[in-house]
């Protein structure tokens, strides 16, 4: 939940953006890989595969782990737009299809834009990490994720 402008004040205010600055308890923690032409790439994500969680997204945090990230999880291959929206750090945000594999990615977008940034065709997901992850660990379009809700989804 985003609390409007004049809705909360004070203590209140600072308590609610604590709470959603937070990361996500370690059992709500998963593993994902991405092969890369250089090998295997680990990351331990935070997933989004409710509306809720995935209009919430990374807002108002101001860190990432380095190799962590959040995995925004959909029902079906869509075109996916996102925004930066009370995002306070750059991300990398990976497309990926159905079949696992990265479609497209869109490198060290902007903190706070409310630009739109979307798949160039039908996702069914995406993986924000830390901007400039994608160049240091040479991923590219066409490098395979693994994780248990891509592995398998297009069968």
């Amino acid at each position: 939940m985003v609390a409007r402008r004049g809705s909360a004040t004070g203590v209140g205010a600072l308590l609610a953006g604590a709470l959603l600055a937070a990361p996500a308890p370690a059992d709500e923690m998963d593993n994902l890989v991405i092969e890369t032409a250089s090998g295997p790439v680990q990351f331990t994500v935070e997933l989004a595969d409710t509306p809720d969680e995935r209009a919430q997204g990374l807002m108002f945090r101001d860190a990432l782990a380095p190799n962590a990230g959040m995995l925004f999880i959909y029902p079906r291959d869509q075109i996916i737009s996102m925004w930066m929206k009370n995002t306070l750090i750059p991300l990398d945000m990976l497309f990926i299809g159905g079949d696992g594999r990265v479609l497209g990615i869109a490198e060290r977008t902007v903190p706070l834009s409310l630009h739109s940034i979307s798949s160039e065709g039908p996702a069914r997901a995406v993986l924000e990490v830390n901007g400039g992850t994608a160049a240091r660990h040479g991923i590219r379009p066409g490098d395979r994720v693994h994780h248990p809700l891509l592995d398998g989804a297009a069968e």
